[in-house]
């Protein structure tokens, strides 16, 4: 039976920051546009703002639908899955936006992700999400799998990239400054990378 919450806080918010990787679901209007679905991972690279708000970082990848699909509506839905320990699924449906590098409100967000070198990994955004529904499940048909390592190819990838190169690599891609269905997802060229605060 599921169970809806007010906050993700206590076991909740525990169960989330636990998991090595999560899922995100989002799609266009138009009633024929292309559903998105993606795994994230990385270790640090979400984290809880408060009671009824995450953020996850969006690093370079194959396509940016995520970003264009919030920029043009803002639904998503963010899920969890327990592949270790008591079965559990959490999902979040909620609205998000992505917060680019020029963005003022980027230093204050950047600083929630302390114990991840983002310079390593092409990141392009912080996406916010604001959760309007917060349900768990029970997750008896997850199977138990195990997690042995992060693997290391993404930060071999992109850590030899500058912003420049990055918004060069990005712009020469299919599906960054538009989405498979033409909305507008990526802005190129990318701004430069605020300094940390040290």
């Amino acid at each position: 039976m599921g169970k809806t919450h007010e906050h993700i806080t206590g076991r909740l918010r525990e169960f989330i920051e636990a998991q090595p990787m999560f899922f995100t679901a989002t799609a266009p209007l138009a009633a024929d546009g292309t559903v998105n679905l993606s795994p994230k991972g990385l270790t640090g690279s979400l984290a809880v703002l408060d009671e009824v708000t995450v953020a996850y970082l969006d690093f370079a990848g194959s396509n940016a639908e995520t970003i264009a699909h919030l920029r043009e509506n803002g639904r998503i839905t963010l899920m969890w899955c327990a592949f270790q320990g008591p079965p559990n699924i959490v999902r979040v449906h909620g609205r998000g936006e992505p917060v680019f590098r020029d963005d003022p409100r980027w230093a204050g967000l950047i600083a929630h992700f302390p114990t991840i070198d983002t310079s390593q990994h092409g990141l392009r955004a912080i996406i916010v999400v604001h959760a309007e529904l917060i349900r768990d499940t029970c997750g008896y048909a997850v199977p138990l799998m195990s997690y042995d390592e992060e693997r290391d190819l993404h930060a071999r990838r992109f850590a030899r990239e500058d912003d420049q190169s990055l918004s060069d690599y990005f712009a020469g891609k299919d599906h960054v400054a538009t989405s498979i269905d033409g909305l507008p997802g990526l802005p190129l060229p990318l701004p430069a990378t605020p300094q940390r605060a040290r």
